[in-house]
C-alpha cells in the first residue's frame, strides 16, 4: 500500500504541468520538492509540513520554525516584539491533493485560544482553501481550537480529483508543530514556498489579523490571494512603531514592496522623528525596493469623539510632511495611501472601533489591491 501511495505521488508530480493547464494549480506550484515520506495512522496519511516549507517565513535561521523573526533577533528587539514574533501569522501551506477528506493537527505555542473581540478560529485556527477550475482560490473548511492540541477535520466529501489547497496557519498564536492529513490511499503532492519577491508588510495589530474570523480574512492574506504573491506579515499587536531594529531587519528581506501602516500605534511627534529614518534606512538597502506608507484606519467612532480625530489628524500630519521631505529630496519609488476611507464611510467595520472585522478586511484589500497591483506589475 505505501509502495501504492508513492507511485500515485510520483504520479501528480508529473501530471502538474497538466493540471496547471487546466487551471487547477496555476501559479501555485513552486520549486519541486522531495518526496515526503508519511507517518500512517488509523487509515490516514500525515504529512509533516517543515518537510517541503511554509511560505511566509521571512527568514530561515529561526529558534521555532514558525517564528516570524530570526533567531539572532531575540535580545535586540523590544521583548513584547520578539514574543509577538513567535505567532505564525500569515503563513501558510501548500499543497495538492485528489483526498476526498483533509485533516490537520498541530500543536499550539499557547493555551490562550481565543480573545474577547477575536474567536479561536481567528486566533489559533488553521483555514484551508482550494483552488477551483478557473484558479481563483476559495474557503473550504477551518479549525475550531478548543485545546492546544489540536486535530481537526478541515473538510470532507469533497469529490475526486486533483486540486491545489492552500491552508493558513493561525494569526494570533503560535505553531509547534503541523501535519496535513489525507486518506492513505490519496496522491498527495507538496508544493513548495513560492519563490516570487514576497510582500513585506509592516504594521500593527490590524495587520498582525485582529479580528478577522479566521487567517484567511486577514486582509493581508486577501491580497496575497488576489495579487498571487506572498506574503511576509511583520506586524506585531500594539508594537508597530518603526523601532530602528525592527527596521534594520525588514531591510535584510529582499521585498517585492514594503507596506508600512505603523500610525495605529504612534502618535504626532514618533512619527515625525521615526518616518524619515525608517524610508533612509530601507532605500538605502534596497535602492529601487518601492515602499508604500499607510496612513492609519479611522476610528470606528472618531466621527463623535474629538480626541481620536485630534490623534488621526496629528500622526497623518507628521506622516505626510516626511513624504513630502523624501520626496522633493529625489527620494524615489515611494508612494502614499491616505486612512480615512480604508474602513469606508459607514463606520459599521470594526469590533471595537480600532479593529477591523471580516468586512473591514475587506475594505483595507479593497483600497490596497488597487495601489499595489500596478507596483507588482512593474517588476
Amino acid at each position: 500500500m505505501y509502495e501504492r501511495r508513492l507511485n500515485r505521488r510520483r504520479f501528480l508530480t508529473l501530471s502538474t504541468t497538466g493540471l496547471a493547464t487546466a487551471g487547477l494549480l496555476g501559479r501555485a506550484l513552486g520549486a519541486e520538492p522531495a518526496s515526503v515520506p508519511p507517518k500512517v495512522e488509523e487509515g490516514l496519511a500525515w504529512f509533516d509540513v517543515q518537510q517541503w516549507g511554509v511560505e511566509g517565513r521571512g527568514w530561515s535561521e529561526t529558534t521555532r520554525y514558525f517564528d516570524r523573526l530570526p533567531a539572532k533577533a531575540e535580545g535586540v528587539v523590544r521583548a513584547p516584539v520578539w514574543s509577538l514574533s513567535r505567532h505564525s501569522a500569515g503563513m501558510c501551506v501548500r499543497f495538492a491533493t485528489d483526498a476526498t477528506e483533509i485533516h490537520a493537527r498541530y500543536e499550539l505555542l499557547s493555551s490562550s485560544l481565543g480573545m474577547p473581540h477575536m474567536p479561536p478560529t481567528g486566533v489559533s485556527g488553521v483555514d484551508l482553501y482550494a483552488q477551483d477550475d478557473q484558479g481563483t482560490w476559495r474557503w473550504l473548511g477551518v479549525s475550531r481550537p478548543s485545546a492546544q492540541t489540536v486535530k481537526a477535520k478541515l473538510a470532507s466529501g469533497i469529490p475526486a480529483g486533483r486540486r491545489a489547497y492552500m491552508a493558513y496557519l493561525p494569526l494570533y498564536n503560535g505553531v509547534e508543530s503541523l501535519e496535513i492529513g489525507v486518506p492513505a490511499d490519496a496522491a498527495f503532492e507538496p508544493l513548495a514556498p513560492r519563490s516570487e519577491k514576497p510582500i513585506v508588510y509592516y504594521g500593527t495589530s490590524i495587520a498582525h489579523g485582529a479580528c478577522a474570523s479566521r487567517p484567511g480574512m486577514s486582509f493581508s492574506a486577501i491580497l496575497g490571494r488576489w495579487l498571487d504573491r506572498p506574503v511576509v506579515n511583520l506586524a506585531f499587536s500594539g508594537n508597530g512603531r518603526m523601532d530602528p531594529e525592527v527596521v534594520d531587519l525588514l531591510a535584510e528581506l529582499d521585498a517585492a514592496v514594503y507596506c508600512i501602516d505603523c500610525l495605529p500605534n504612534m502618535e504626532g511627534p514618533q512619527v515625525a522623528e521615526r518616518t524619515e529614518p525608517l524610508v533612509r534606512t530601507l532605500r538605502k538597502a534596497r535602492p529601487e525596493t518601492p515602499i508604500v506608507l499607510i496612513e492609519d484606519r479611522t476610528y470606528g467612532n472618531a466621527w463623535l469623539l474629538p480626541d481620536r480625530r485630534e490623534r488621526h489628524a496629528a500622526a497623518r500630519a507628521a506622516f505626510k510632511a516626511a513624504y513630502d521631505k523624501l520626496t522633493a529630496e529625489g527620494v524615489k519609488g515611494l508612494h502614499y495611501v491616505e486612512g480615512e476611507h480604508l474602513l469606508g464611510d459607514d463606520d459599521e467595520a470594526t469590533t471595537d472601533s480600532s479593529h477591523p472585522s471580516d468586512l473591514g478586511m475587506m475594505r483595507m484589500a479593497e483600497a490596497l489591491e488597487p495601489v499595489l497591483r500596478p507596483i507588482l506589475s512593474g517588476q
